[in-house]
């Protein structure tokens, strides 16, 4: 099986965590950006991601320079914005055909991860999800133990 990692970083925790797993495992790597990055204050960033979110709102993402069609293990990564997965994710997840594909995702978060890991199943409709890997932070400080993402990764 071909691997990608693909994941949404607004900070970066997740990217932190996805290069981690790009180490481990010698997959490909693809970050999500969106065409108008998010700007202003933390606070203000995070008012509107909870606004998009409620909204069900998709940000236009720039295209991506590789073809998915080329992978049928897909390791999925964002932050937990507001109990699910961050709105560029939403756009990526929106745009793919999943059928037939194995999907692993992780999500980054300094809260409560919500539904997070059952919006990746719905959204990934046709496709086989495994069991996800919740990753803890303490604004910039991981608190997860690497041991415990080290053994997720081996289980890829």
């Amino acid at each position: 099986m071909k691997t990608v990692i693909v994941y949404y970083s607004y900070g970066s925790n997740t990217k932190k965590i996805a290069e981690m797993i790009q180490k481990k495992t010698g997959a490909d790597i693809l970050r999500i950006e969106t065409v108008t990055p998010y700007t202003g204050s933390y606070n203000k960033v995070v008012d509107q991601g909870q606004d998009e979110v409620n909204r069900g709102y998709c940000p236009e993402i720039r295209p991506l320079s590789i073809d998915l069609d080329q992978y049928d293990r897909i390791i999925l990564g964002s932050p937990v914005w507001w109990y699910t997965f961050a709105p560029a994710m939403h756009t990526f997840l929106k745009s793919q055909n999943w059928k037939g594909r194995t999907v692993y995702p992780f999500a980054t978060n300094g809260g409560w991860i919500g539904h997070t890991f059952q919006d990746f199943t719905d959204a990934c409709q046709g496709a086989d999800v495994k069991p996800g890997m919740n990753i803890r932070f303490d604004e910039s400080t991981l608190r997860t133990p690497v041991k415990d993402i080290e053994n997720w990764i081996s289980q890829l």
